[in-house]
């Protein structure tokens, strides 16, 4: 896949699940998780291997103001979709860099896992002024589960390079 194309995806799935977000309403979330979260996580692990480290940063960051500035009228559920995949952006970055070494998808599962859970801890709780352990639990899982079965199906394309 080519880098430019890697990185619209990027942006454009975590935008697109901020908007489904705020016009479906709560209900959709986990869905959402499990779908375009998943996949962002998984994206952002191919992306790894593409970019250098200032790169990664820049993108991260860009993503994550493209995130608010999509739908700034949602108010603290954008700002906390900015802070929130900013944080989990780096948190996955760093657990991704420390499993240097792993194969593909020990390092793609393993960082997602830490993403999901900075992710599932931020978002709601910016969003919604509370820690919220159920919905927490239940982010978390489903952005586990969708960033497993999104590494295992771009496996292939990885462990070619």
């Amino acid at each position: 896949m080519q880098i430019a194309f890697l990185i619209a995806l990027y942006v454009a799935v975590m935008a697109l699940a901020n908007l489904l977000v705020f016009w479906l309403g709560p209900w959709f979330s986990p869905i959402n998780a499990f779908i375009l979260i998943g996949l962002d996580l998984t994206l952002r692990d191919v992306m790894h291997e593409r970019l250098n480290r200032w790169q990664m940063m820049l993108v991260i960051v860009l993503g994550g103001l493209v995130s608010w500035g999509v739908n700034p009228a949602a108010g603290m559920i954008a700002l906390a979709s900015a802070v929130a995949f900013i944080l989990a952006g780096l948190a996955d970055w760093f657990a991704y860099s420390a499993l240097h070494g792993s194969r593909w998808l020990v390092r793609s599962n393993g960082s997602n896992v830490v993403g999901a859970a900075v992710d599932s801890i931020v978002f709601p709780t910016l969003a919604f002024g509370a820690f919220m352990p159920v919905i927490v639990l239940a982010q978390f899982a489903a952005k586990v589960a969708g960033g497993a079965v999104w590494a295992w199906v771009l496996r292939p394309k990885m462990e070619l390079q």
